[in-house]
């Protein structure tokens, strides 16, 4: 049987990169999945890529509370329940303490952080009732500083430490939070932060170096994670930060 068959998912930022890996890996484990984003046309090709009508599309900014509430009221209406909420929207800009400004700051913040507290709150009484589980998309860049993305790697301690506090206040009411740190991966989150096409591609060949197995990874690798934390495999797991990075986390700055 489908590792997840008969169960409901929400997968922000499911239009790309490791949100549509982990909407489609769902999927075709059985699940019935809506994913959110806010241009319309990647929603569409990731969910014409998946099992027939397994995959529905919410076109919705997670920065908006009546896009929220709208996203959770439609998944459910949709779906018939909620057992899975996955947050993977993000944004990554680069910029130091000294060139950082707030108006960028405070839209990291926004989608990276407060976005998944407010998720959480309108999910919670659905995932409650049918004892689910949430799975938050941190990062490397959460468990250790890298220079020139400061907004970025503040944004996902935060992630972590959120997860971990959501752990704690949930498990009590049968629900389990946990989050993925990955390292660098194939997608295009760099590209979307301001990462010329050139540039992209070196950085991506210095991956090789930088992480210890010697290359960078697949979105689907992070979805074979996700897969596992969301499934019943993963039943006594909570409040974990899984590094799925080639052991990036272990190396020294470079």
């Amino acid at each position: 049987m489908p590792e997840l068959s008969g169960k409901s998912a929400l997968v922000t930022g499911g239009g790309s990169g490791i949100g549509r890996a982990i909407a489609l890996a769902f999927a075709r484990e059985g699940a019935r999945v809506v994913i959110a984003g806010r241009r319309p046309g990647p929603l569409r090709e990731t969910a014409s890529s998946a099992p027939g009508g397994s995959i529905h599309c919410v076109t919705a900014d997670v920065t908006l509370e009546e896009d929220r509430v709208r996203l959770v009221e439609t998944t459910v209406a949709t779906l018939g329940s909620l057992d899975l909420l996955v947050n993977s929207a993000g944004i990554l800009e680069g910029g130091t303490f000294e060139s950082t400004d707030l108006e960028a700051w405070d839209r990291t913040m926004d989608i990276n952080v407060r976005s998944v507290l407010a998720l959480t709150r309108l999910a919670a009484p659905h995932l409650i009732a049918r004892r689910g589980n949430i799975v938050n998309l941190s990062s490397v860049a959460g468990l250790r500083p890298y220079a020139g993305v400061l907004a970025y790697c503040v944004s996902k301690a935060a992630v972590d430490q959120l997860t971990r506090c959501l752990s704690l206040e949930l498990a009590p009411r049968g629900v389990r939070v946990n989050a993925l740190n990955p390292g660098v991966v194939v997608t295009n989150l760099h590209l979307s932060g301001g990462m010329s096409e050139t540039d992209y591609a070196a950085f991506l060949e210095r991956g090789k170096s930088t992480h210890p197995l010697g290359r960078v990874g697949a979105a689907e690798e992070v979805a074979s994670l996700a897969l596992f934390l969301a499934s019943d495999r993963a039943g006594w797991i909570t409040g974990g930060t899984f590094s799925v990075d080639g052991g990036r986390a272990l190396a020294s700055a470079r």
